[in-house]
């Protein structure tokens, strides 16, 4: 028997995944992000998950077109996050194109309300395999100073995932975001 298989491994792997677990909702967010994702690799967009942002917020993905534009997505599985949420206008500031990503069965009539700026905010419907913008979200560009910053605190995020994930060692130095 492997060690890895072991009794005492596999009990601790339990008691793990129970301490940490990952609900319906999360590995359904994850999908969303995954299918996002691919999307916007096809399109020469690259995105970053859960990206800190200067206001103390976090954007579930964040990325640059091949253009240099700014894209935030909030994810959301569930009408009652869809509809409790009252802090995404704060991302605003932070991109300049904005997209609500939605698993396929979610009820998207909500953001076609005022209150959900359907003029500004794009709709992304999505799931594990791949997604379809059914909202462009319009172009409100940022002023060239503030999109120079975020993109460079993106780069560095991104820079710093990497190595981090090559070497944990080296998660003690920096700070992302």
């Amino acid at each position: 028997m492997a060690e890895s298989d072991s009794p005492l491994a596999l009990s601790l792997d339990r008691i793990a995944a129970e301490a940490n677990p990952v609900g319906s909702e999360e590995r359904r967010a994850m999908a969303v992000a995954r299918g996002i994702c691919r999307l916007f690799a096809r399109n020469d967009t690259w995105c970053l998950a859960e990206m800190p942002l200067r206001c103390g917020r976090r954007a579930d993905l964040m990325g640059i077109d091949a253009k240099g534009r700014i894209i935030i997505v909030e994810i959301k599985v569930s009408r009652a996050d869809l509809l409790g949420d009252g802090k995404w206008p704060d991302y605003l500031d932070y991109c300049d194109r904005y997209y609500w990503g939605l698993p396929p069965e979610l009820d998207r009539g909500p953001l076609d309300t005022p209150s959900f700026l359907p003029e500004r905010c794009g709709v992304i419907v999505a799931d594990g395999y791949d997604a379809e913008i059914l909202r462009p979200a319009a172009l409100v560009p940022l002023a060239a100073a503030r999109r120079k910053v975020e993109t460079e605190r993106l780069a560095r995020a991104s820079l710093r995932r990497l190595v981090t994930g090559a070497d944990p060692h080296t998660v003690q130095w920096g700070v992302e975001g």
